[in-house]
């Protein structure tokens, strides 16, 4: 869940006037600069490949997993508390940084799941999925599958109405899952998946 928060985080900062000086750098600078901290993206990979790599077992694999969390957490925390101290009674800015207000309501808010409407093929190479909102969101997770077995994160987005996928592989076959985020349960289940092909 981790590596889908941080991805969530830096789509939701991406390009967010509100914030103008991170503490950790969303992307890596061009070219390198060796004095800045490593980016929340450079983060995010090697998150996500020490947690493949642990899908074969072994105490190194563990260990590097948990190197690579740490990482990631220390990444988040340090961005964090800059989008808190910038904001500081001002929620609603402070929500658009993808960070979640501490709750003191113990009990647990589980959010809908979203239904994705429909799947348009307007553009050569992008799809156009159609989702209803889930109340209580605050953004939506889509990801795709060349076999719906096999599922890949591809997009995080603040609105659910119309979500643009761009850059897929003519003729083939996407299928296409989404869920909302938000909420003291983090994530919603998945919606049914539904496919189209791309033209």
């Amino acid at each position: 869940m981790i590596s889908v928060f941080l991805g969530w985080v830096i789509a939701c900062l991406t390009g967010n006037k509100a914030f103008p000086k991170l503490p950790i750098p969303l992307v890596a600078a061009a070219p390198p600069d060796p004095d800045a901290p490593v980016d929340l993206t450079t983060r995010k990979a090697r998150l996500d490949a020490a947690i493949t790599a642990t899908q074969g077992g072994g105490t190194l694999a563990t260990s590097a997993r948990d190197v690579a969390l740490q990482f990631a957490l220390d990444g988040l925390d340090a961005t964090a508390f800059y989008c808190q101290t910038v904001c500081r009674r001002d929620l609603p800015t402070f929500l658009t940084s993808g960070f979640q207000a501490a709750s003191k309501n113990n009990s647990q808010s589980e959010l809908d799941a979203p239904s994705i409407l429909g799947i348009d093929n307007d553009k050569p190479g992008e799809l156009d999925v159609h989702l209803s909102g889930s109340s209580n969101a605050v953004g939506y997770e889509l990801q795709t599958s060349p076999d719906g077995i096999t599922w890949t994160t591809v997009k995080f987005s603040t609105q659910a109405r119309t979500i643009a996928l761009i850059g897929l592989v003519f003729g083939t076959n996407q299928h296409v899952r989404a869920r909302a985020l938000g909420g003291s349960t983090e994530a919603s289940q998945w919606s049914q998946p539904m496919s189209c092909i791309v033209h």
